[in-house]
């Protein structure tokens, strides 16, 4: 895999508002053309609702948003697992964790995507350290920065829930509480959130693509606290479930040392 191809996949996942996030308009930048997916990926539990008592208030169309960004704005470090599907094939799963300050990320990525490789990424400051199957040595990293970096970055930054959610803003349509449900053991909160894609594109100083879908329905999983543990979203036929979890625990992101930077 060539510098610029590994680069154009990483910057391609469409986790924030899907494709439009990372800068694409069009689906066939992940290699491969989005359509309805011929099984969904995110298993909800279909057992009769809880009879429990709530997980804490409802919330709605005014309260939501500020209540998520409280809950939000106290974690300084997250763990992500994320699994993205199309036509019924897992195109991409990440794993990973994220700070907050100071901003880094370390996530292992894979899937039909990435040619069935496994791709580490870490990004620090203003540079970013890609190992790539084929192209580094194993164990080793080539280090970008300026242009390339700012690549990377931006694909962090699709993939980082925090943002995602913060992005929200004015661009909730309607906000429906679901159900109560038992998941990994924590009794969470289900909604549904309509969101405009323009307006929430809008506050990321992006514009809608031509042709995307004019709303979009996010499925988010609330703890007690407001806190997101779950995420789930449907855009264009290329479906994506993020659950985020180890909020608070102590994560070091480092670069890697000078013995493991190779140059091209």
């Amino acid at each position: 895999m060539k510098l610029r191809a590994a680069l154009a996949s990483v910057a391609a996942v469409p986790l924030a508002l899907g494709l439009a996030a990372c800068g694409g308009d069009k689906p066939a930048a992940t290699g491969y053309k989005p359509s309805t997916p011929t099984e969904t990926p995110v298993v909800v539990n279909t057992a009769a609702p809880l009879k429990a008592k709530p997980t804490t208030a409802r919330l709605n169309r005014v309260t939501f948003v500020p209540a998520m960004n409280a809950a939000l704005t106290k974690q300084k470090s997250w763990h992500i697992v994320g699994k993205m599907t199309a036509n019924g094939s897992t195109v991409m799963t990440m794993d990973g964790f994220q700070t907050a300050n100071p901003p880094a990320a370390s996530l292992t990525m894979s899937g039909g995507d990435f040619e069935g490789k496994t791709f580490k990424v870490l990004a620090i400051g203003n540079a970013a350290y890609l190992s790539i199957p084929g192209m580094t040595p194993a164990g080793k990293y080539l280090k970008v920065k300026g242009a390339q970096a700012g690549d990377v970055g931006q694909m962090l930054d699709g993939g980082d829930p925090t943002k995602i959610l913060k992005s929200f803003g004015a661009g909730v349509g309607s906000v429906k509480f679901v159900r109560s449900e038992r998941i990994d053991g924590q009794l969470l909160d289900r909604y549904d959130v309509v969101l405009s894609t323009a307006k929430a594109l809008g506050l990321q100083g992006k514009k809608l693509p031509a042709g995307a879908p004019r709303t979009m329905t996010y499925s988010l999983w609330m703890d007690k606290a407001h806190l997101v543990r779950r995420m789930a979203f449907d855009f264009s036929g290329v479906s994506m479930l993020i659950t985020m979890s180890d909020y608070n625990k102590p994560v070091r992101i480092t670069a890697p040392p000078a013995s493991k930077i190779v140059t091209r």
